[in-house]
């Protein structure tokens, strides 16, 4: 008798639903009112049809990826030229990546830079103009809006054999991992933007190594290949935008030797300057100035200035 009752009664329903939709199309809100409302069709039908879509929102990237390749190529030449001069061509190729960590309070910036490059001299043959390895780490725990406790990591070398050709036969004054430097230490970072940003790294430690060949050099006692260093470590990376289409970018590092002659600092500091053409041309002055008396009682200054080529091979 009762399962007889529900079976009327849901036919009932169905056809008052079927008879109100023929006069008027009600609207969901008027079904919602009816006394309709309530029934498993109803709570079905409204589920399906006027339910909000789901939007799926895609997590922040953890880790972005950008590699780069830069030529630069600079040549002169010289034809009955009474002034004199030599014919020269040179070339310098860098290759840097970048791979940088940001969830939540942490930042860990990671920087590989690899450059060499030749020229060739009238007269003189190959020379080589630029050698470089250089590995960056910085890992920084956020405490306020523009500070974090930090921890950095510095190596760096060359590839090949480096002559001073002012002396007659040259002179190699060094070599693949001699000298070669790693720094490390912990501190505090002060970071407005991935443009901007100083570490102040109190207690660094940096080691010193070199071959046999040059023992006795870059700080090293004769005898021995390391050399270990405690002392004050500074960096500082700052790029702008000084006009449309030139951006300039300033790296500075700073250290004393808390163990032998603190008053003697080291200075690096390096001044790049981008003239922008299109997307893949630009025209790139570098100055490098370097003051370290391990290595040469002068300020060591290089200036390199060409037309560049420039490539990003990836970026995620």
């Amino acid at each position: 008798m009762k399962k007889l009752f529900l079976i009327l009664f849901s036919c009932y329903s169905f056809s008052i639903v079927s008879q109100e939709t023929k006069k008027d199309s009600i609207s969901t809100v008027d079904l919602q009112n009816s006394p309709l409302d309530t029934s498993f069709a109803f709570y079905i039908f409204n589920k399906r049809v006027f339910a909000k879509p789901l939007v799926k929102k895609n997590p922040p990237k953890k880790w972005t990826v950008v590699g780069k390749y830069t030529f630069l190529f600079n040549q002169s030449s010289f034809s009955n030229w009474t002034a004199g001069g030599n014919n020269t061509v040179a070339g310098n190729m860098t290759l840097g990546y970048d791979f940088n960590y940001k969830r939540k309070k942490w930042n860990w910036d990671n920087k590989v830079i690899s450059a060499y490059g030749l020229s060739y001299v009238d007269g003189q043959g190959m020379r080589k103009t630029e050698d470089q390895f250089e590995y960056n780490s910085l890992l920084g725990l956020r405490t306020s809006k523009l500070w974090f406790f930090s921890f950095f990591s510095n190596f760096k070398t060359q590839y090949t054999k480096g002559y001073d050709y002012k002396q007659e036969p040259k002179v190699a004054v060094s070599d693949f991992f001699s000298p070669a430097y790693w720094s490390f230490g912990p501190g505090m970072l002060w970071k407005r933007n991935d443009d901007a940003r100083i570490n102040i790294a109190p207690a660094t430690a940096r080691y010193t190594f070199v071959s046999d060949q040059f023992s006795g050099k870059y700080g090293v006692d004769k005898g021995k290949n390391t050399n270990f260093s405690l002392g004050f470590n500074l960096s500082a990376y700052f790029k702008s935008k000084i006009m449309k289409d030139v951006t300039m970018e300033s790296i500075v590092a700073v250290y004393s030797d808390y163990l032998n002659k603190p008053q003697n600092i080291d200075i690096d500091y390096q001044l790049n300057i981008f003239v922008k053409i299109n997307k893949n041309l630009s025209t790139n002055l570098g100055l490098h100035a370097i003051i370290d008396d391990d290595a040469s009682s002068k300020v060591q200054f290089k200036e390199v200035f060409g037309l560049g080529l420039n490539y990003i091979f990836h970026k995620t």
